[in-house]
């Protein structure tokens, strides 16, 4: 097999739909290549998500996905036993007679959560675990053996090491500071609004018959939205959707209805404050500019 570098890896991600630059190319490249994981920063809705899935799709392997929040703790994101199995068996050993519970601690009984599942894969996987900045410090220190060694202490079984190492891809909005413990086992990539030409790219990819003003059209206007004093800059997502829906209206044209233009901006603007800064006056501006 020929050994993959970030150029060939930056193609394949492209052949997924995903438009990668080159410094986000080399950066999945080196994680892949010296087993780090990397951490990926950056506002919501650029894509950092999309990443992880892009190289899974890319790499033809399986990803597994940990969906941080407030709260989360091992049980839900490492291992927990199975109660209510091990409830019945406790049941079912005491109408026979036996005693001996030392068996329910064993695979049997375990629930795999994402992060044990990953290092258990016979193959190499992407595990994904998905804004990490909403999950308490505590939760970090969690990861830390995970991500030093590979290896997760389970008391009533002791260490499991990892049988395959998957490639860790963590995302974060920058909404709360991570440790620095967690930034020195990481590579780190910061991930912004792409540039005009990107974004072109990507919605060419993502919606390849859009027509070819309407599709500069589209970013130009997200482009300048984006200038606007807004609580929820749009990111990719929206833009994308956005694309989608004046499609499907059969728009050709964004300066062909300004009223219906003005309502489609549901999938742009995502609060009330950023829908009254971009009243019809701002948008007849902005459209001016690519009518």
């Amino acid at each position: 097999m020929t050994e993959r570098t970030h150029l060939t890896l930056k193609a394949d991600l492209a052949g997924t739909g995903y438009v990668a630059d080159d410094s986000i190319a080399m950066a999945l490249h080196l994680a892949m290549t010296l087993g780090r994981p990397l951490l990926l920063e950056g506002p919501a809705g650029v894509g950092k998500t999309e990443i992880a899935k892009a190289l899974a799709d890319a790499s033809a392997i399986r990803l597994i996905r940990l969906q941080c929040y407030e709260g989360l703790d091992a049980s839900h994101a490492i291992y927990e036993w199975n109660y209510q199995r091990q409830l019945l068996a406790i049941r079912a050993s005491e109408a026979t007679g036996g005693t001996d519970e030392a068996h329910l601690f064993t695979d049997a009984y375990l629930l795999k959560r994402p992060l044990l599942e990953a290092i258990s894969q016979p193959e190499p996987c992407v595990l994904l675990i998905d804004e990490i900045d909403r999950a308490d410090e505590e939760f970090e220190a969690y990861l830390l053996e995970i991500l030093s060694d590979f290896q997760i202490t389970i008391p009533e079984l002791g260490t499991i090491a990892a049988v395959s190492r998957p490639t860790v891809v963590l995302t974060s909005n920058a909404t709360r500071d991570l440790s620095d413990a967690l930034r020195r086992r990481c590579l780190y990539a910061y991930v912004d609004y792409p540039d005009a030409d990107t974004e072109l790219a990507i919605l060419n990819a993502r919606m390849p018959g859009i027509e070819a003003r309407l599709a500069r059209q589209i970013v130009t206007v997200v482009q300048e939205i984006r200038r606007e004093d807004l609580e929820k800059v749009p990111g990719t997502a929206e833009m994308l959707d956005w694309a989608a829906a004046l499609s499907g209206l059969g728009v050709n044209d964004l300066a062909q209805d300004a009223e219906m233009l003005q309502a489609t901006l549901v999938c742009l603007l995502k609060t009330a404050a950023d829908r009254d800064a971009v009243p019809t006056s701002v948008m007849d501006r902005i459209v001016g500019k690519v009518a």
